[in-house]
């Protein structure tokens, strides 16, 4: 299989799917003749033209809104919204009226859009480019919410996104977009959605983790393993609908639970998928469940090392499920 990054797996992704389908198109702000902010369209408007990758106003909630009439007129429209920072205008769209079509109607109508964001901290953008607002959505009903960390999981995830027939957010990962490199399956890949993997099997521990923090739980488990601890890291990649099967298995086996997410702690994903361990998993766990995430202030420049979760700081909290 061939190797490409995570930016250029989606990139490739979207020209398979714009190819195989005529209904899809790409819209957003500067994807044209920029290629977006990170590039990650670059080229799609010479291959599609005007008309199938859209440079749109600088209006998120427009942006959105426009998705949602040309879904419901049979088109598959995949938004990108430059940063993950500026889906905030698009809230109302996105809660109000993309997720609930589908019941609205009574199934009479769907709104198969995708919107793409990237997401995270990792490029020292700030308070107004780093953040992880995942939590927000994925307590919206009618959702799909996903966030790779390979190349291959990013084109399986966008491509299954595009051909499903409901709105999906994908967050990616910028920190990952050209720092992670991988093999990407030729030809048709599908990921499904709710279906997790294990990145690193283990007996000792389960580290959960998803997007960036993929590759920072397992560089945990190497420090772990130094000290005898042998950690299973688990990607849900998709967060909503989670695959708590494969978690709730891995739990019942090690007995302890750590979940690593750099979006602020109170009320973040982790605490969700924490409580699903401790209701399912209460009468097999040998030490409370653990959390390593981002701090409950805005996202710092030039503290950003500091506030993004580490290896180290993982492998204290694993360290302190082992002693309890």
């Amino acid at each position: 299989m061939p190797q490409a990054t995570l930016l250029q797996a989606i990139h490739d992704t979207l020209h398979e799917e714009m190819a195989r389908d005529p209904r899809v198109l790409v819209m957003g702000e500067d994807v044209g003749r920029e290629g977006g902010v990170f590039r990650v369209t670059e080229g799609l408007i010479d291959r599609f033209g005007p008309d199938r990758v859209i440079d749109t106003p600088l209006n998120e909630g427009g942006i959105v809104g426009m998705a949602i009439g040309m879904a419901l007129n049979g088109l598959r429209p995949v938004v990108e919204i430059e940063f993950a920072d500026f889906i905030y205008p698009a809230f109302d769209q996105i809660v109000s009226e993309l997720a609930k079509l589908r019941y609205r109607s009574a199934g009479l109508f769907t709104a198969p859009v995708v919107v793409r964001a990237p997401s995270g901290g990792g490029i020292k953008g700030g308070a107004y480019h780093s953040q992880s607002p995942e939590a927000y959505f994925i307590h919206t009903a009618g959702l799909t919410v996903a966030m790779p960390s390979t190349p291959a999981d990013a084109k399986g995830l966008l491509a299954s996104a595009v051909r499903g027939p409901d709105p999906v957010l994908l967050f990616e990962p910028k920190a990952l977009y050209r720092t992670v490199k991988g093999e990407v399956p030729e030809g048709e890949h599908l990921v499904p959605f709710g279906k997790g993997r294990i990145v690193r099997p283990g007996e000792d521990l389960t580290l959960v983790a998803w997007g960036a923090m993929v590759p920072v739980a397992s560089m945990a488990a190497d420090l772990a393993a130094a000290e005898g601890v042998r950690i299973e890291v688990i990607d849900p990649r998709t967060l909503w609908p989670l695959d708590i099967a494969l978690i709730e298995e891995s739990v019942n086996r090690t007995g302890r639970a750590v979940v690593l997410h750099e979006a602020p702690r109170t009320c973040g994903f982790g605490a969700e998928v924490s409580a699903l361990i401790q209701e399912r998993c209460f009468l097999r766990l040998k030490a409370p469940v653990g959390r390593v995430t981002g701090y409950d202030t805005p996202f710092p420049y030039a503290l950003e090392k500091s506030y993004l979760p580490d290896p180290e700081k993982t492998a204290c909290a694993v360290r302190a499920a082992m002693e309890f």
